[in-house]
């Protein structure tokens, strides 16, 4: 082993070594002191921070669909992030505290109605909000009388996910999940689908047609309209909404075949279980609150409705809700009011007309007038010739529309003479919407009267002055 002084002997004579020795070494400062360190340990360091950039560069940031991002380098494998399945415990646990805040809640509105049912009894009257919540807990009330016998009968809760999936409605509506309510408007969603093609599809193979040669002693407004639509033009709006109010919704109704009522009715969310007549009586009793609701909206006005209850507005009407925004759905109830309380169109060609316009939502206010030319064009010969017959004075073509409604009734008769039929069905809608399109015009009669004694009053005052 060489001494020290042999060492630097050594490296003296050798300045090609020493000047290696030089190069190989660099001062370091550490803790305020120069140390001296190889260059082989430097340059590992910067190798090391260069393959630590080199893998931050390569690093991809994948963007997810929330607000929030995840850093994945390309170099390590992306292991999938598998979702813990709740245990049993956590489900019962889930599950009691959804009954729990769903009985809490309907004891509020137990509260809150028993108010609303003094007020009414008072005589006080009740607003559409309030009217609907008195409603909506009668309803969950009397929903609670068989749901209390899976509680009260011994081991008879086990039966109770069967008897859900039978009923779905059996609960009250405090109890409904989120997801049981997507569930529901999805499958409202499809039925509604099926059924306005089914209607469009029957109302184009049972569609009217005229004859070229038309009597001199029918309306020219009504002649000439459906004229302009065998020739293939379209009629102008006024025209269109003219002979519009000519047919009446108890018209239409009597006249629509089973298939076409079995459609309607499941369009509107209604069973179609039942006779004609059944049929018949469940649609018009649905139009009857429909007729008075929309009453109660255009009084209170539509922005007073809050979102969730503009989509059970616009839902009752036929109106496409899903993936629409809040506005939209605003201007298509405020159009249907327009059309029906001021423009005085039948609620029944307006829901024909929600199903012509369902699936293939476009936008502007001219959509239901088209939807509304529509169905006049494609509506069956049976609703014509009553709506021909109410409007002409030809005996003989009296005597063959009477022919064809008296086989009609025969066929009824004949189709419902196995069954029980205990339902009288006594609605007059026409007479609903004559008083309520009454009202409106006392309402706007009453409105100018006092703008005109307003603007009388101001003259006045003006003279005095």
């Amino acid at each position: 082993m060489l001494s020290r002084g042999l060492l630097v002997r050594h490296v003296r004579c050798s300045p090609s070594r020493l000047a290696l020795a030089r190069a190989s070494v660099v001062l370091v400062p550490v803790n305020g002191r120069l140390v001296a360190s190889p260059v082989r340990f430097q340059s590992t360091k910067s190798a090391i921070s260069e393959k630590e950039s080199g893998k931050v560069a390569n690093e991809v940031i994948r963007k997810a669909d929330g607000p929030s991002t995840e850093v994945v380098a390309e170099g390590s494998e992306s292991k999938p992030v598998e979702k813990t399945k709740p245990t049993i415990w956590e489900k019962v646990k889930h599950e009691a505290a959804h009954y729990w805040h769903g009985t809490k809640l309907l004891g509020y509105e137990i509260k809150v109605s028993t108010k609303l049912l003094i007020k009414m009894v008072s005589g006080y009257g009740l607003s559409r909000r309030e009217n609907n919540q008195l409603q909506r807990t009668i309803v969950d009330v009397i929903r609670l009388v068989p749901f209390s016998m899976f509680v009260l009968v011994p081991f008879a809760e086990l039966l109770l996910p069967v008897a859900l999936k039978i009923f779905p409605n059996l609960l009250p509506s405090t109890y409904q999940s989120k997801s049981d309510i997507k569930k529901k408007r999805a499958d409202l969603s499809k039925k509604r689908v099926s059924a306005s093609e089914y209607i469009k599809k029957t109302m184009e193979e049972s569609g009217l047609k005229l004859s070229k040669k038309i009597s001199e002693e029918e309306k020219q407004a009504f002649v000439s309209f459906f004229d302009i639509i065998s020739m293939g033009k379209t009629p102008e709006r006024e025209h269109l909404i003219k002979v519009a109010r000519m047919f009446k919704n108890d018209q239409v109704l009597d006249n629509l075949s089973r298939p076409q009522l079995v459609a309607m009715a499941k369009y509107m969310s209604l069973r179609p279980f039942g006779t004609d007549s059944i049929l018949r009586y469940q649609i018009r009793h649905r139009l009857l609150t429909i007729i008075k609701d929309d009453k109660a909206i255009d009084y209170e006005g539509v922005e007073s409705l809050t979102i969730p209850e503009l989509h059970v507005a616009c839902s009752q009407r036929g109106i496409k809700t899903q993936d629409v925004s809040p506005g939209r759905l605003r201007e298509d109830l405020e159009t249907w009011l327009d059309l029906r309380l001021r423009q005085k169109i039948p609620s029944t060609l307006l829901i024909l007309s929600s199903a012509y316009t369902y699936g293939e939502h476009t936008q502007g206010i001219d959509t239901y007038y088209d939807a509304l030319l529509a169905v006049l064009s494609s509506i069956p010969d049976e609703v014509y010739n009553v709506a021909k017959l109410s409007m002409s004075d030809d005996s003989k073509l009296k005597l063959n529309i009477l022919k064809e409604q008296d086989e009609m009734i025969n066929e009824e008769n004949l189709r419902e003479k196995d069954t029980v039929n205990n339902i009288k069905d006594n609605i007059q809608l026409d007479e609903y919407e004559d008083t309520a399109s009454e009202g409106m015009k006392i309402e706007e009669d009453g409105s100018n009267k006092e703008k005109d004694a307003n603007e009388k009053g101001d003259d006045k005052s003006s003279d005095k002055k």
